[in-house]
C-alpha cells in the first residue's frame, strides 16, 4: 500500500476513535475531537462558533427564505458548524484523495465527503458522513480552475461570465450565455475536457454599486455602498467593503452625512476588496445591522461549508438568506473578471454592494455582485472576508468571549492571523493542523477549539 494511504488510514483510525458524530440532530451536543487533541471539556464546534447565540433577525430571515421554523434554523446552524469540523478533519486525513464536502437537507443533517479512493470510505462513514467516490480530487479541479483564470486574463469573457469548481458534481463548470464562448475559453486554457461541464445562463452578472448596503455610506459625497464588517488595524478603526465601491484616497461619509473616513486600499477587478479607515467620530463595533435595526453579533470568520446557510444584510433589500453553492468562483462583470468569490442563492439588488454575509455568528464576506433580484429571485457572489483581512492586515471586530490576551502557551500560533486548512502551528509545546479557514482570536487557542485545530 502506498505510504500516502498508510498515513490516511492511520489518520482515519484516529478519527474513528472519536465519538462518532451523527451530524443529523445530535451535533449540538456532540463533541467532535480526536482522542488526544484536547481536554474532555473542550467545546463542540457549535459551542465554539456560538450557534446558540444566533440573533432573531437572522433566524427570521432563514425562516422566510429557507422555509424553516425557529427550531429548524437553530438545528441547521448547529449541524453546519459540526459538519464543518468533521469535514476539516477528514480533509486532513484523506490528504490528496480529498475531493470536497457539502451538506444537504432541511437542517443540513447530511454531510457528504468525496474521495478519489474507495479505501477511504470506512474512515468517512465512521464520522457519520456519507462517502462519495469520484474521479477527480479537489486539488486537480482547483488546478484546472487556476489555468482557466490565467487564460481569462485579458480576454473578453462576458459571454462565459462565471466558472467554478462544483464539488457536488466533481467538475469544473463554466456558465455561458453563448456555449461557443465557453469552449473557446476552455481551449485557450488547455483544460482536460473530462474535468469540465458547460451550462447555459441567460443573464450576465453585474455589480450592485450605486445605492446602499448593510449600513449605507456615501463615497465622495456621491455614490453609496454599504459597510461590510467593522475592523481594526492596530489602533486604527474602520470597515471592510467591496473594492468596486471606491478607490484608495476616496472619502466617505456615513448614512447621516457626517464625515466618516478614507479608502486606504482597494482592489477591483481581479478581487473585490477594500477597507476604509474611519476618523475619530466613528467606533468599530462587533455588529451587523439586522432587520429592524437589531444588532447581529459577529463572533469570528470561520468559512461555511458548501450547502450551508448564509444570510446577507443590505439597506436596499434588508435581510435575505440562502445557501452557499460554490467556493472559489470566478465571475465576469462589465468592469472585468473577479476570482476567488463565493457563489450563493441569496438575492440582492443595486445598493446592497459591500454589505455583510454571515453564517450563524461567523462573518463570511462582502457583497460583490450577481444577477436577478429579490422579487423574482437571483444569485449573488461575495468576496470572502478572510483573504480581505489578510491582504490588508486587518483584524475583524468580534464580540469576543475570550480573554483580552491569549494565555501563556508559546509557539507560532498568533491571534489576528488568518489560517487556512492544512496550515500548522505550535502552541503549548504541541503541533496543530488547521481544519477550517478562520482568523485566530483570543479564546480560540488551538488547545481550546478542536473544531478548528487538530493536534498532530
Amino acid at each position: 500500500m502506498p505510504r500516502r494511504h498508510t498515513r490516511a488510514r492511520a489518520a482515519g483510525a484516529a478519527l474513528a476513535a472519536t465519538a462518532a458524530l451523527l451530524v443529523a440532530g445530535l451535533s449540538g451536543s456532540a463533541s467532535a475531537r480526536t482522542a488526544d487533541a484536547a481536554e474532555p471539556s473542550a467545546p463542540s464546534a457549535a459551542q465554539t462558533l456560538r450557534t446558540d447565540a444566533a440573533p432573531p433577525a437572522l433566524l427570521n430571515a432563514m425562516r422566510r427564505d429557507l422555509g424553516l421554523d425557529r427550531q429548524q434554523a437553530q438545528r441547521r446552524l448547529a449541524n453546519e458548524a459540526e459538519a464543518g469540523a468533521v469535514a476539516g478533519r477528514l480533509r486532513a486525513a484523506l490528504g490528496t484523495d480529498f475531493a470536497g464536502a457539502w451538506v444537504r437537507g432541511t437542517e443540513s443533517g447530511t454531510l457528504t465527503v468525496a474521495t478519489t479512493d474507495a479505501r477511504d470510505v470506512p474512515a468517512i462513514e465512521a464520522q457519520g458522513a456519507e462517502a462519495k467516490v469520484v474521479r477527480h480530487s479537489l486539488a486537480d479541479l482547483d488546478a484546472a480552475k487556476a489555468r482557466l483564470d490565467r487564460a481569462a486574463a485579458g480576454r473578453d469573457t462576458a459571454d462565459a461570465p462565471v466558472w467554478y469548481v462544483d464539488t457536488r458534481t466533481n467538475t469544473l463548470v463554466v456558465e455561458a450565455v453563448r456555449p461557443a464562448a465557453a469552449r473557446t475559453l476552455l481551449a485557450a486554457a488547455g483544460v482536460d475536457r473530462s474535468l469540465t461541464r458547460v451550462t447555459p445562463r441567460t443573464e450576465r452578472p453585474r455589480t450592485f454599486y450605486d445605492l446602499r448596503g448593510g449600513e449605507a455610506y456615501y463615497i465622495n459625497n456621491s455614490g453609496r455602498c454599504s459597510i461590510g464588517f467593522p475592523v481594526t488595524k492596530g489602533i486604527q478603526q474602520g470597515f471592510a467593503t467591496a473594492g468596486h465601491c471606491g478607490q484608495a484616497g476616496y472619502s466617505t461619509s456615513g448614512a447621516n452625512r457626517v464625515a466618516q473616513g478614507t479608502f486606504q486600499g482597494s482592489v477591483f477587478p481581479g478581487r473585490d476588496m477594500a477597507w476604509v479607515a474611519a476618523n475619530s467620530s466613528w467606533t468599530a463595533t462587533p455588529y451587523v445591522n439586522g432587520a429592524g435595526g437589531q444588532n447581529v453579533q459577529v463572533a469570528g470568520s470561520t468559512q461555511a461549508t458548501v450547502g450551508a446557510s448564509v444570510c446577507r444584510s443590505g439597506s436596499t433589500t434588508g435581510w435575505h438568506c440562502g445557501t452557499v453553492q460554490q467556493l472559489n468562483t470566478s465571475v465576469t462583470y462589465q468592469e472585468g473578471t473577479v476570482s476567488g468569490v463565493t457563489r450563493t442563492t441569496v438575492c440582492a439588488e443595486p445598493g446592497d454592494s459591500g454589505g455583510s454575509y454571515i453564517s450563524g455568528s461567523q462573518a463570511q464576506g462582502v457583497t460583490s455582485g450577481g444577477s436577478g433580484n429579490c422579487t423574482s429571485g437571483g444569485e449573488t457572489f461575495f468576496q470572502p472576508i478572510n483573504p480581505l483581512l489578510t491582504n490588508y492586515g486587518l483584524t475583524l471586530k468580534t464580540s469576543g468571549g475570550g480573554p483580552e490576551e491569549p494565555p501563556p502557551g508559546g509557539g507560532t500560533w498568533a491571534a489576528g492571523t488568518v489560517y487556512q486548512p492544512g496550515d500548522t502551528v505550535t502552541y503549548g509545546g504541541a503541533t496543530y493542523r488547521c481544519l477550517q479557514g478562520h482568523q485566530a482570536q483570543p479564546g480560540w487557542e488551538p488547545s481550546n477549539v478542536p473544531a478548528l485545530w487538530q493536534r498532530v
